[in-house]
């Protein structure tokens, strides 16, 4: 019943995308799981370790491990006991239970700002519940955000973060999707990312109506944008002078490059948090952590509601627990941090001698890479520079030689290794990202 056969002839696969498209928009279940690179979706039949089989039989060496979700590798070892706990436990779904309780434990041990946690399934159900929150607890309903973060695809942050180039100073802000009411956009304020000048000037100039600074602190999404120094520490500062809430959503950048996130890995610790992506070890978990005075807003304790049924079913709170218990351990980290010293090191020599002008910046497990440019990208302002063509060309060449990089329409955004890479799969990924710049 649960069998996926493998596809050996064009017929059997143009009936298969044809079953896809009549049944579901695009033939896909999210909007970026149409590959522009392959000019149709990426249907997989099996994944193992770093590794994933197409309906075709392909095997490829994955560098996007589930856009960072798949840390652990996929299908890791460690999980299957999951599985079969939560199996003997009654795979329960709206029932919590003491694992809940150790996993926000942890959580709480783990990540500087902690001190309650509520979860959720989705990243962006997360930055959605936490923005209520801040709103309620600031009595402002207007937020601060950056140009190039991604804070998921709700109406309250689609907005102002990826605008086209000529709509960079639109007010109201550029709305990134049909059907998110105008009105949205009024109480969105976008701004460019590692500027404290602009960042100190909307802070004076809107205190009265913006509550909350909310900062992708690493932006994945424009190729790995890191914060420029001292501008955390200036957010931090002026959201205590101001009386706003300093908002980190750390959906991709929690346990990349330490246990703790961005806020660790920069010393600069928010009030609020949002945390994900990897956190359920390739199961669907995310995290709001957070003082104990603010999370103790959420309804039992407090007037702001955050409820529904399948915040974090059982199986997914014991993928979390199995995630924690690898990032707590040395052993972990010194695996990871080894990997990306041999990758980076030698991404910067292709770079270097590269016909096409790219660069690769990273953080941690994930990196980006941006053509069009051999400068540092500091914005998302200078990330316009980035050529989706070459991009699209790049996956594709890549692809056909073994090695999967995800797409994303050909924007720059993010790609990365798990725990499950090795030494050698380094080594291939580096000789096809060298073969595949034409």
């Amino acid at each position: 019943m649960f069998q996926i056969d493998r596809i050996t002839s064009p017929e059997a696969l143009a009936d298969l995308l044809e079953r896809g498209r009549r049944s579901m928009p695009g033939g896909v279940c999210s909007s970026t799981r149409w590959n522009r690179a392959w000019g149709r979706p990426v249907y997989a039949r099996r994944a193992y370790g770093a590794r994933f089989e197409d309906v075709e039989g392909r095997e490829f060496l994955d560098m996007s491990m589930s856009h960072g979700a798949s840390l652990l590798g996929h299908a890791p070892a460690a999980l299957k006991a999951a599985f079969d706990a939560a199996w003997e436990l009654g795979v329960m779904t709206s029932l919590d239970t003491p694992l809940h309780i150790e996993l926000a434990e942890r959580l709480c041990r783990i990540v500087p700002c902690g001190e309650r946690v509520r979860f959720t399934g989705s990243g962006s159900e997360a930055t959605l519940h936490a923005l209520r929150l801040c709103r309620a607890a600031s009595g402002r309903d207007k937020i601060i955000r950056f140009r190039g973060h991604f804070h998921g695809y709700h109406e309250f942050t689609y907005i102002g973060g990826h605008p086209p180039a000529d709509q960079l100073a639109a007010r109201p802000p550029h709305r990134e999707s049909a059907g998110i009411p105008a009105a949205m956009a009024e109480l969105v304020i976008p701004l460019e990312y590692n500027d404290p000048q602009a960042l100190e000037d909307a802070v004076r100039r809107h205190r009265e109506e913006a509550g909350t600074i909310l900062i992708e602190p690493v932006d994945y999404n424009c190729g790995c944008i890191l914060p420029a120094p001292g501008f955390l520490e200036s957010a931090r500062e002026l959201a205590d002078r101001y009386g706003m809430l300093l908002f980190f959503d750390e959906i991709q950048s929690f346990a990349k490059n330490s246990p703790g996130g961005a806020q660790q890995d920069f010393g600069v610790t928010p009030d609020i948090c949002t945390i994900g992506k990897s956190l359920g070890g390739s199961l669907p978990l995310s995290a709001i952590l957070g003082r104990a005075e603010l999370m103790d807003r959420y309804a039992p304790v407090g007037d702001v509601a955050h409820s529904g049924t399948f915040n974090a079913p059982l199986l997914c709170i014991l993928g979390g627990l199995v995630f924690t218990a690898e990032i707590e351990r040395p052993e972990f980290w010194q695996t990871m941090q080894r990997l990306g010293a041999r990758l980076y090191a030698e991404l910067d020599d292709i770079a270097k001698r590269s016909p096409l002008p790219v660069r690769f910046q990273h953080h941690g497990s994930r990196f980006g890479i941006i053509f069009g440019t051999r400068e540092p990208v500091t914005n998302y302002r200078q990330s316009l520079c980035h050529s989706k063509e070459t991009m699209l060309r790049f996956c594709r060449e890549a692809s056909e030689r073994g090695v999967y990089f995800h797409d994303y329409g050909g924007a720059a955004c993010h790609h990365g290794y798990s725990l499950a890479h090795t030494e050698a799969d380094i080594d291939t990924v580096l000789e096809v990202v060298d073969a595949a710049m034409l």
